[in-house]
């Protein structure tokens, strides 16, 4: 072989490998790029799903919130019956309790 042909082979290979270089550089970038892309996605849909879980959580939370309300509002409303009723009784004893007494201080 002559030294032309080697260093033309030469220079063709070196050619060959700065494109195929290139070309796995340029695959790099996409690659890359892509996978930035669908990680932003992700994250993205992430804070959508976590957002929705909050706000369930918050839902359920607040109807909790509000049964127990309703059971705590039932509850005094029944002992504050309860404490009416026997204000009531008490009332009628005590009336009773000072007619006599100011009858017991009118006869005395």
């Amino acid at each position: 072989m002559a030294k032309d042909t080697i260093l033309s082979e030469i220079k063709q290979a070196e050619a060959n490998a700065r494109k195929m270089v290139d070309g796995a550089l340029k695959e790099k970038a996409e690659r890359t790029a892509k996978a930035r892309v669908e990680a932003r996605e992700i994250v993205k849909q992430a804070e959508v799903d976590a957002l929705k879980s909050a706000q369930s959580t918050l839902r359920s939370a607040e109807h909790e919130l509000a049964s127990e309300k309703a059971k705590i509002i039932g509850k005094g409303n029944e002992e504050a019956a309860v404490i009416a009723t026997n204000s009531k009784a008490k009332v009628d004893k005590a009336v009773e309790n000072l007619i006599s007494e100011f009858e017991r201080a009118v006869h005395a």
